[in-house]
């Protein structure tokens, strides 16, 4: 299999090259579209009847991005712009020949996953520094997605800007009319009265997997890529001036316990007042100041079979650490499409304040957020206060972040962090570099040093990250290392005492030699490798060399991958994976994985990864398969099934299924009033949990929340343990 693997990557180049879809440079002549003044306040309806949207001028014809880069669309798009003293107006005529027949969208779920959806998409550089942007997208329903992204690269997907959308469908396509407040926008004070900002618009037809924008970009990067933006014309905003939001809650809760330790009352009832004030001091700097912060509307975290030795990774959930997280969030890890390597080292992980290790909240007393970006540099500081609570006394952290613009693209940075507890103090030290050094080539580096004084361990972790990335090829190479007395308290780490060397290559390969081109969009086999040494000894610990012979991504956006994955593990300590207990030793045995998903927009979609093989000194079979039902965007119903049959394993030589059932549903009324809910049942440890919550937007960003959670398992001792949360919480923002 590797020798024939080795074949293809000798045969693949030839046909490569001959595609039409090179990496371009931006072009020197921009795309535009002039805004035009008004002095009347407009009705967001989606349907656009005003006269002032009559008479303005559509945007020039977008060009194709995907599947056939710089080709004309299959459909028309048109876009407007319009402002007054208050707001800047668009207009986004989504032509289709097919009308709304034609639309795909799988649910009212805000941030909604764009692989499930018709959407189209602004995105602002209102410093015009090409580094960073923002981008405000919608679907045809009206559903809001929104984010901040720092050269293409960072990204704070969970950011929620303030603005409104309306939608209309019809026989001739979708409409939707955008209004964003000035104050939402970031953009220079001048002494000139117009300006001209970076701006993109971009479009996703799901139906036909068709993407395309008003000015092109090379498909392998995104619209937030703003060197090859266009330009948004003759805009007269107000100056810039300090912007107040205030969002304060009150919330009520009842907790009930059973078969918890006595100092747990059985039945408690709750009282709380708190909140947050965000102050933009002025377009570059923005503080943030929280009290009593409460996270009750934060999606619950799902459980996770874990059978490998990498420590499971949960994303942040909450609003208050999502924002600005791309300023803080330096560190390495796997990228969506498994590049990279699986190692993941970040020196700040937002999830260690306000969370005990099992995912539990922990009170914060109070907190803020200070950020300030600009062309030349960024800088940021965080502090906060958790509550001490039990045996956990009070904790301080705080955070500070630099970092340094030059060139082109290029930064460097620094980062520093501090827990400190009466029982001592844990701070890491970073210094890290990113750079740009073409349209296709980047380098991502990091230096951490940690120390604890109760303990008086010193530990490092490092890495340099390597990216080439091309329309026909990703090449990477990663490598790190995280010594034995590494410890960021206030970070993540995947493993310690580990030399990690991750190179790969992925092929994208759409050559007209490929058959049924009907079905097929992409051929796009790889080769990925995985190489841990012990960083203390350096004796090889674990080798993988994952073989992706096959991968086919499909016309509908559905997708098939068969991998084969040769692997070696050197256990020096004990190894329990879901409880079977597995010895010291050499291990060596193969794995085969197949990736299956079909097209996600439709009505029933169905995504598996199935993976069998040897494992250890025995077998394991593992399934985790996933089928929606949304056969309106109102209701979505998700089942979900993962299996892991152990067969003969470790050392008890143990035969057994571990099981962990899900269903998640959602029903909306509209994209402001929603009841999501989702049931678990984990067979390891007789775990149910379920999760009801009711969320209403009764005005932008203002929200009425219900939530009832319940959580049940059995101890080492076999007792059922039960809780149950009720909370209701209303909270109000007021910017001025």
């Amino acid at each position: 299999m590797i020798r024939f693997l080795l074949s293809l990557l000798i045969i693949y180049p030839s046909f490569l090259w001959a595609q039409d879809a090179e990496i371009f440079k931006p072009d020197s002549i921009r795309r535009t579209i002039e805004a035009r003044q008004i002095s009347t306040s407009l009705r967001l309806d989606g349907h656009l009847s005003e006269a002032e949207w009559q008479s303005s001028t559509a945007s020039p014809s977008f060009t194709q991005i995907e599947p056939f880069q710089g080709k004309k669309p299959t459909q028309h798009t048109e876009v407007k712009a319009l402002y007054n003293r208050q707001y800047l107006y668009f207009a986004i005529f989504s032509r289709d020949s097919l009308g709304k027949k034609a639309l795909r969208a799988t649910d009212f779920k805000r941030d909604f996953n764009s692989r499930q959806h018709d959407f189209a998409g602004l995105v602002f550089d209102g410093f015009n520094d090409k580094r960073n942007a923002m981008a405000l997208i919608t679907n045809p329903y009206g559903v809001q997605r929104d984010l901040l992204s720092f050269d293409d690269l960072f990204y704070d997907i969970d950011w929620d800007g303030l603005w409104r959308v309306r939608t209309s469908r019809s026989d001739s396509g979708w409409v939707a009319e955008i209004a964003i407040p000035w104050s939402t926008l970031r953009y220079p004070k001048t002494t000139s009265t117009v300006q001209d900002w970076g701006f993109n618009v971009f479009r996703s037809r799901r139906l036909t997997n068709e993407q395309s924008s008003l000015s092109p970009y090379p498909r392998s990067f995104s619209a937030m890529r703003m060197e090859y933006a266009g330009i948004l014309k003759n805009l007269q905003p107000p100056p810039p001036k300090p912007n107040i939001r205030v969002q304060p809650y009150l919330l009520a809760s009842y907790d009930h316990y059973r078969n918890f330790d006595p100092s747990i009352k059985p039945k408690d009832t709750n009282y709380k007042l708190g909140g947050e004030l965000k102050w933009a001091i002025n377009p570059n700097a923005v503080l943030d100041l929280t009290a009593n912060t409460d996270f009750a509307q934060a999606d619950a975290d799902r459980q996770v079979n874990n059978v490998t030795r990498f420590s499971v990774f949960f994303p942040e959930r909450r609003q208050f650490f999502l924002e600005n997280a791309s300023l803080f969030g330096a560190g390495v890890g796997p990228n969506d499409d498994l590049s990279g390597g699986n190692m993941r080292v970040q020196p700040f992980f937002s999830r260690r304040i306000g969370l005990d290790d099992s995912g539990n909240p922990i009170p914060i007393d109070f907190g803020g957020r200070f950020v300030y970006r600009s062309l030349k540099r960024n800088y940021g500081a965080l502090l906060m206060r958790q509550r001490g609570v039990g045996d956990t006394p009070a904790t301080h952290f705080f955070v500070g972040r630099f970092s340094e613009n030059f060139g082109k693209q290029n930064r460097i940075g620094g980062l520093f962090t501090l827990k400190n507890r009466p029982d001592g103090t844990n701070m890491t030290s970073t210094i890290d570099g990113f750079f740009r050094l073409s349209e296709s080539h980047s380098l991502n580096t990091m230096l951490v040093h940690s120390t604890t004084t109760s303990t008086r361990q010193q530990g490092f972790a490092g890495f340099a990250q390597y990216f080439y990335t091309t329309n026909q090829y990703k090449i990477w190479w990663t490598q790190s290392i995280v010594t034995k007395d590494f410890n960021p308290e206030l970070g993540f780490v995947s493993r310690t005492d580990v030399i990690g060397t991750t190179p790969g290559i992925f092929f994208y390969n759409r050559g007209k030699w490929l058959p049924f081109k009907k079905l097929i969009r992409a051929f796009e086999p790889g080769l990925m490798t995985e190489l841990y040494h012990q960083a203390s000894t350096g004796k090889l610990i674990e080798r993988q060399i994952n073989i992706n012979p096959i991968w086919l991504n499909f016309q509908s956006g559905g997708f098939f991958g068969y991998l084969i994955n040769p692997t070696f593990q050197r256990l020096t300590e004990p190894f329990q994976p879901l409880g079977v207990e597995i010895g010291l030793g050499d291990y060596h045995y193969v794995r085969h994985q197949i990736y299956i998903g079909t097209d996600q927009s439709k009505i029933l979609n169905f995504n598996a990864d199935y993976n069998w093989g040897s494992y250890f000194d025995g077998k394991l079979n593992s399934l985790d398969a996933k089928l929606q039902f949304a056969p309106l965007p109102h209701l979505s119903i998700t089942g979900r099934f993962n299996r892991n049959h152990f067969d003969k394993v470790g050392e008890n030589q143990t035969t057994t299924n571990v099981d962990l059932y899900s269903v998640e549903g959602r029903f909306a009324l509209n994209p402001r009033l929603q009841l999501i809910g989702f049931y678990q049942k984990n067979s390891e440890n007789t775990s149910q949990n379920y999760n009801i919550r009711l969320s209403w937007e009764y005005q932008p960003l203002s929200y009425i929340y219900v939530v009832f959670n319940h959580r049940g398992f059995d101890t080492l001792s076999h007792l059922k343990r039960t809780e149950d949360h009720v909370i209701a919480k209303i909270s109000y923002l007021n910017q001025f």
